[in-house]
């Protein structure tokens, strides 16, 4: 590969790891879908304020992906969650995609209805691939020109991170209680830790079951707080 040629990836990552179309209507498509779940039974007045919070929530997540797979010469793309498989056998599949990150919201907030604002918070999912410009490297984080476990669970820590980063912030400013965005938070978060299909949590476990325990602890104390609160 020519040096003119790397400089042009180089100069072409900004550009890919912006939302595309695709991204920007499974984004828009679930806050709408979340917001309208957990506003059932709520005050119409709350419904813009649950509205941003959520949207919120997502585009803190997915920004801190996105900037770190910046930095790891990757880039990944969003996506609602679904599932394909229900077993380990060859035919242990489904003939369409289970779109899990829809039905799961709609289930739990039925099975959890009493409690106001609970619902299932991790709707979204993400692919990552690494660029053409990363195979140019071989030293220190880029020993490998493919991404591996411990590079995709680095992108998914920063965003379930930057959400509890965001979460303390929001109590420091004192957000309007109408919004629920400390709640909403922890709920996202700890729906997103859990180590399963391809939720963050899976891919933080299997890269680091160290730094996957660190973030849980985390969470969990968190949980029980707003839980006591509630």
């Amino acid at each position: 590969m020519k040096f003119k040629d790397i400089k042009l990836y180089k100069n072409k990552k900004t550009l890919d790891n912006m939302l595309n179309k695709k991204e920007i209507i499974s984004i828009v498509l679930i806050t709408i879908i979340l917001s309208f779940l957990i506003n059932i039974g709520q005050e119409i007045s709350k419904v813009g304020y649950i509205l941003l919070s959520i949207f919120c929530i997502f585009l803190i997540n997915i920004t801190a992906k996105k900037i770190i797979a910046y930095y790891l010469d990757s880039k990944i793309e969003i996506k609602l969650w679904e599932i394909k498989r229900y077993g380990f056998m060859a035919h242990q599949h489904f003939k369409k995609s289970f779109p899990a990150g829809i039905i799961f919201p709609i289930i739990f907030r039925i099975l959890f209805f009493p409690f106001s604002i609970f619902t299932w918070m991790a709707p979204l999912v993400f692919e990552v691939k690494s660029k053409t410009y990363r195979a140019a490297k071989r030293f220190g984080l880029y020993t490998f020109s493919e991404m591996s476990e411990y590079h995709i669970g680095l992108i998914a820590a920063a965003g379930i991170m930057a959400n509890l980063l965001f979460v303390v912030l929001a109590y420091l400013i004192n957000l309007p209680p109408e919004m629920h965005f400390i709640e909403l938070s922890i709920f996202f978060t700890f729906f997103n830790i859990l180590p399963f299909s391809d939720l963050d949590g899976n891919k933080i476990f299997f890269s680091s079951i160290v730094l996957w325990s660190f973030i849980t602890a985390i969470i969990l104390i968190s949980l029980i707080s707003v839980i006591i609160v509630i």
